[in-house]
């Protein structure tokens, strides 16, 4: 029980809620079992009447009033259970709904290495069945609990003061009862969980299918992941059939014992009422009316045991989550602005996940302001140097400054509120055109969006389509090109209007035609920026006022276009093969 603490501070938010709600239930239920001893009166008047003991009107009369009794109290019994689900059932609603936030929130902190190492599948299942099993301790389990305990309290006392031996015998299965069922649940909850593991796989699998489903059309494999998913569904599917089995036995087994107490009451009552022990025939009736009644609570017993089991669980698995800190701590609450100086000296970073040392020993100044461009090989830690200035990750050695101040001093959010990223694989949301632009500057306007769309060169493509920029896109923008994306991205930065603006080699799906038009655009836009461009052309570096070549993560050149075509090495040969790739076409 130790995980499911992590709950109690949510109890004691809604406890004025929860204390009316065990109020409403010791009241449904002490209204429920008047119900018994109005039915047992009412027989034992029958049998008075036939025994000729009491009047035809004195019969008419009493069998009414408790007519009326009976009925009196199965309404304000069902009006006082309903009340309890509004309550008890509610506030398990409201735990679920602040539980999947805090869930959520803590995700949102979390540092990329948490990601990484984690699938999207299993985060997915925490914040969902996990979650949802939690629900069930927090409401269900809860409810018939308390039910349990109250209707076991009042109906053993009545049952004592009526009939104490009787009661014994009454009992005597009930234990039986709740053992079986306690064993059969556990066996169930096993069972349940290998189902989950199964689901999830399966969930994971159809996850991955789906979003490479270009990449699966494209090698002509999808008869092989048909196979591969019919023999993950086939083994769900086994899995299932046995969580069924033993599921089947639940009710056959708990009609059984209910049929077995009632014969207990019948002949034990029959044999006492024989011999003059019991004086009413009313009671073997009411009897049998407290057995019914109680032998579900008896049955939750088991199955509310097997539901804090998994809720245990399920919480324990939230909780490896929820304790997990995050990498990069958000060290100060005071906002500051920033102005754009960026200086990197002597930083050096290894990727903790991989052990790679993406960039070593790197250093370099750029003023508010100036444009800084980044090229180099696939691998060289271009884009490192882009996630370092986000602080995405923490360094060990070195020291990253912005406006002279240690980044990790920065808030968090300052900096990150002051950044506009447009990164190498553009991501864009299963939404309209207008809102993944909007993104960057939530209360822009219709205007905003549009003169941020031209600047980025997509306003064209965009207008071609049937709803213009209310266009709903597929997941992860996939109605797009590759470019139209990428440019898509670009608006999305610039309409925030950023201090420090870092383009991740955006404009590589884009022809070198519109990357021009795009290029001057962001030459007027990024005036008074801190622009950082990382490319594979010299078409995007060439007007930097700083432009650096890394190579295995160090810097092998750095100055200005006019220099660098000037010296041997890198960019001098990559400006010479694209400037003789330009005069072919």
């Amino acid at each position: 029980m130790k995980a499911l603490k992590h709950l109690n501070k949510y109890f004691y938010k809604y406890r004025y809620r929860l204390i009316i709600g065990i109020i409403i239930t010791v009241i449904s239920k002490v209204f429920v079992l008047f119900t018994p001893r109005l039915v047992g009166d009412s027989i034992n008047i029958i049998s008075k009447r036939l025994d000729g003991k009491i009047t035809d009107d004195i019969f008419t009369s009493e069998l009414t009033i408790n007519i009326l009794y009976i009925v009196g109290a199965a309404v304000i019994a069902g009006l006082f259970t309903f009340l309890m689900r509004q309550t008890i059932i509610n506030v398990s609603r409201f735990i679920e709904f602040d539980l999947k936030n805090e869930i959520y929130k803590h995700y949102q902190v979390l540092s990329l290495n948490f990601y990484k190492s984690n699938r999207t599948g299993d985060l997915m299942n925490r914040i969902s069945e996990d979650v949802g099993k939690v629900r069930m301790y927090v409401g269900p389990a809860l409810m018939y609990t308390i039910n349990t305990i109250t209707l076991f309290t009042v109906a053993i006392i009545y049952m004592v003061n009526t009939a104490p031996k009787l009661t014994m015998y009454t009992l005597m299965p009930l234990p039986i009862l709740s053992f079986s069922i306690y064993k059969l649940s556990s066996l169930i909850n096993k069972r349940s969980t290998i189902v989950q593991q199964s689901l999830s796989t399966l969930s994971t699998y159809s996850q991955e299918t789906f979003s490479g489903i270009s990449v699966i059309k494209s090698y002509g494999i999808e008869a092989k992941t048909n196979t591969e998913f019919e023999e993950l569904s086939a083994e769900n599917r086994q899995k299932q059939i046995n969580l069924t089995k033993v599921q089947a036995l639940f009710f056959p087994l708990m009609i059984l014992l209910i049929g077995a107490s009632n014969l207990i009451v019948i002949y034990v009552g029959g044999m006492q009422y024989i011999n003059g022990e019991i004086e009413n025939i009313g009671t073997i009736a009411e009897f049998i009316i407290y057995v019914n009644m109680l032998t579900w609570p008896v049955a939750t017993v088991g199955w509310v045991t097997s539901l804090v089991q998994q809720a245990e669980a399920s919480q324990e698995r939230i909780n490896e989550f929820l304790k997990t800190e995050p990498e990069i701590q958000n060290k100060t609450d005071q906002l500051t602005p920033i102005k754009g100086d960026i200086e990197y000296k002597n930083v050096s970073f290894v990727y903790p996940d991989t052990n790679i040392k993406a960039l070593k020993d790197i250093s370099f100044t750029l003023k508010s302001g100036e444009t800084l461009a980044i090229l180099g090989k696939t691998g060289s830690g271009k884009s490192t140097i882009l996630d370092l200035i986000g602080r995405l990750y923490d360094i060990e050695n070195g020291d990253i400054l912005i406006d002279g101040k240690t980044i990790s001093d920065l808030n968090l959010y300052s900096l990150r509120n002051s950044i506009g990223y447009v990164p190498q694989d553009a991501f864009l949301f299963s939404d309209s055109i207008k809102n993944n632009i909007m993104f960057g500057k939530e209360d822009a306007t219709e205007e905003e969006v549009i003169e941020a769309a031209k600047n980025a060169k997509v306003h064209k493509n965009i207008i071609k389509f049937n709803k213009g920029y209310d266009t709903i896109l597929g997941e992860r923008g996939i109605t797009l090109s590759g470019g139209q994306k990428q440019r898509v991205s670009i608006a999305r930065a610039i309409i925030k209007k950023p201090d420090i603006l870092l383009f991740d080699d955006c404009l590589s799906a884009v022809d070198t035609e519109t990357e021009e038009k795009i290029l001057k655009n962001l030459v007027k836009l990024t005036k008074g920026k801190t622009t950082i461009i990382v490319s594979h052309r010299v078409s995007s570096a060439k007007n930097a006022d700083q432009i650096i070549v890394l190579e295995d993560g160090r810097i092998t050149q750095i100055g200005k276009h006019n220099h660098l075509i000037n010296i041997d090495g890198y960019y001098k040969e990559l400006y010479t093969k694209q400037l003789s790739e330009k005069e072919i076409q």
